[in-house]
């Protein structure tokens, strides 16, 4: 297939599924949580029930910009969960609860997708430099370009790296929801739909990183 028409699909791909994500997660925004629990209530909760009490729940600014922090041990949620109590809130706290128990529990792929932090933020402050340099001196300096793939390379394996954590927290949110039976049934569906098309993002960014790897490797290879 030509490296343009996969950059393409690969866009186009990314394209539905933030809208669908956006979508859904407004779908189920409207559905109220069994007991009145807001998201930051139930990460909580999860934190507790997993004997976890060095992590610290806050709320941060903007639109689905939840994240776990393992540096300072803070499970930080959006405005729009936080402290709101819907399905939807509920499923991305014990989602972002599920990187705390990993932390906790030396999850392996966290692990590994930690220990290459320092070289993936290195390789992305980097890399778009030297590639571009590598491409202009393609003809007199050719290692150049390769230094830049490699850099990129970097990136892209961490990107692969980043699927099996995020589907295992989505496991484990969706499990603890069901058993503590603030999700069942119908919501029960929901919750794991929201977390399943926010895992298909994670997806489509791995193959956008690798289809560009797979573009500058055309360049360099191309052109030497």
């Amino acid at each position: 297939m030509n490296i343009w028409i996969l950059l393409l699909l690969v866009m186009g791909a990314s394209l539905l599924v933030q809208a669908t994500l956006q979508r859904r997660f407004d779908k189920y925004s409207r559905v109220p949580s069994t007991g009145g629990l807001s998201g930051a209530d139930v990460a909580r909760r999860m934190l507790q029930a997993h004997g976890i009490t060095d992590v610290q729940v806050v709320s941060i600014p903007g639109r689905l910009t939840d994240h776990y922090n393992p540096q300072d041990k803070t499970l930080n949620l959006s405005e729009g969960v936080y402290a709101k109590r819907n399905v939807a809130a509920l499923a991305v706290a014990a989602h972002e609860t599920g990187h705390a128990i990993q932390h906790a529990q030396g999850y392996a792929p966290l692990r590994m997708r930690s220990a290459l932090v320092p070289v993936v933020t290195f390789a992305s402050n980097t890399v778009q430099w030297v590639l571009l340099a590598g491409i202009l001196m393609l003809k007199t300096f050719p290692a150049l370009i390769w230094i830049g793939i490699a850099l990129f390379a970097v990136t892209t394996l961490f990107s692969f790296i980043t699927l099996p954590v995020e589907v295992d927290a989505s496991r484990r949110a969706v499990q603890w929801l069901e058993g503590a039976g603030l999700v069942q049934g119908e919501s029960r569906d929901m919750a794991a739909d929201a977390l399943h098309w926010a895992a298909y993002t994670y997806v489509i960014a791995a193959l956008g990183s690798l289809a560009t790897l797979l573009y500058y490797i055309s360049i360099a290879s191309n052109r030497r």
